[in-house]
């Protein structure tokens, strides 16, 4: 594949981009008869009738239609679950885990992702499963698509590169990664090993939220998401697809790499999004806004302002409210809330949850900050303060997340997180004698 030569920006918008002058059709030059003898497909992420400003495809012109391969048979992966899962599985309790571990044996991207919890159902396009990577080998002649899901993937330690149909993007910890449902990549480290997160948004892809009182600016912006430009694989050699279709697993072999395309034009593609350009609102007076205003990118579901998945962050930030609690409050929510940390410490929860770690809050199941949280807050001057040196995210669904069996199983499941609230103890006076 071609060195990249850059990025081109804007989530949504239509793009054109070529490797070689001349192989993108224009005006009315056939986009069905392209030159330098490729051939034109179309990679559609929405029905065809679907409203022009919801729309998603791109037209590729490719050296082969990516239908040249031979017939898929099943195989197995070890830990790569999909929703829905049996009623067996499901708990109210709160759960955390710790990091997951690089593995010893030669891992790639594909192989390394493990479960951890999932909602909604894969095949009616509907829900979010939550999922944890961690790999030490780069994919050679291996290349994958998903057809049952949009993936958003969190670096956490490591850096990856994503060589895609439409182009190669670079991401480290601190950026992420967006890949259309079933674009066909590859992933390459560009270290010794990577770990990190990964969302499979099963429901409509992502796009950023409406601001509504907010205005025209802040939270992400369109022009700060990056799409690659036209570079392409003109590989003879065989090499082997995996496919997630159908909640399983397909394997296919063909004679030529699939990243072959030499131009494309539209507004379906890989992006990127570096977290630090996300303008941060908050209070400037007094009490805690809603997670909400927090939330980078949104999938909406058939409710209106009720989302079937949301990434949502906490980033460095100024805390400034008067006579405020600062952390989050506790809460119970309707939403089911997975969280993730990239670096540095969660406000809430200053102990067991640390980079690599995730926790599960499901709909209607309680929770907040842990017992030394509390105290710490509740007897802190109220001062502006930078919380600084963190980055925690949030992947949020209408939909009850339930915990696969192997992340029940798993050796990383802190089985005493509960009792990070068991020391919040009793403090009515009714009398008010104990007020300072």
């Amino acid at each position: 594949m071609d060195e990249v030569r850059g990025y081109m920006s804007g989530l949504g918008n239509h793009f054109q981009t070529e490797a070689i002058p001349g192989a993108l059709p224009h005006g009315r030059n056939s986009p069905q008869r392209p030159a330098f003898g490729l051939y034109a497909e179309l990679f559609s992420g929405t029905a065809f009738t679907a409203p022009r400003g919801e729309n998603r495809r791109t037209w590729t012109y490719r050296i082969r239609p990516s239908a040249t391969h031979r017939p898929f048979r099943p195989v197995e992966h070890a830990s790569w679950r999909t929703a829905p899962f049996s009623p067996e599985e499901w708990t109210p309790n709160q759960l955390r885990w710790s990091p997951l571990a690089v593995p010893a044996e030669p891992t790639t991207f594909v192989d390394g992702v493990a479960t951890l919890c999932a909602g909604g159902v894969s095949s009616l396009h509907a829900g979010l499963a939550a999922h944890r990577y961690a790999f030490n080998r780069s994919m050679k002649d291996e290349y994958f698509y998903n057809a049952d899901g949009e993936m958003l993937v969190v670096p956490q330690e490591g850096g990856l590169r994503f060589l895609t149909e439409l182009g190669m993007l670079d991401v480290e910890p601190g950026e992420i990664a967006l890949l259309p449902r079933g674009l066909r990549f590859k992933v390459e480290l560009k270290g010794a090993d990577a770990r990190g997160y990964l969302c499979e948004n099963y429901g409509a892809s992502f796009r950023l939220p409406e601001l509504g009182p907010l205005g025209s600016n802040g939270l992400a912006s369109a022009r700060d998401f990056l799409v690659p430009v036209a570079a392409y694989e003109d590989s003879e050699r065989d090499c082997v697809m995996t496919a997630k279709w159908g909640g399983r697993f397909w394997r296919a072999e063909q004679s030529h790499s699939p990243l072959d395309v030499v131009a494309w034009h539209g507004n379906l593609a890989p992006s990127k999004y570096a977290l630090a350009n996300f303008m941060v609102i908050g209070t400037v007076s007094f009490d805690h806004p809603d997670p909400s205003i927090y939330t980078v990118l949104t999938s909406p579901s058939d409710t209106p302002g009720v989302a079937n998945a949301d990434f949502v962050i906490f980033p460095p930030r100024w805390a400034v409210g008067e006579d405020t609690f600062r952390p989050p409050w506790y809460h119970r929510n309707v939403m089911a809330e997975f969280m993730g940390l990239i670096h540095g410490q969660y406000e809430a929860k200053p102990g067991g949850f640390v980079p690599g770690g995730a926790s599960l809050h499901n709909s209607m199941i309680s929770h907040g900050p842990d017992a030394e949280s509390w105290r710490k807050a509740t007897h802190a001057e109220l001062a502006p303060h930078k919380i600084d040196n963190t980055m925690a995210f949030m992947f949020e669904s209408r939909y009850a997340l339930c915990a696969s069996g192997d992340a029940m199983r798993s050796p990383t499941l802190q089985q005493n997180y509960f009792q990070g609230w068991q020391a919040l103890e009793r403090h009515f006076d009714p009398d008010g004698t104990r007020r300072k």
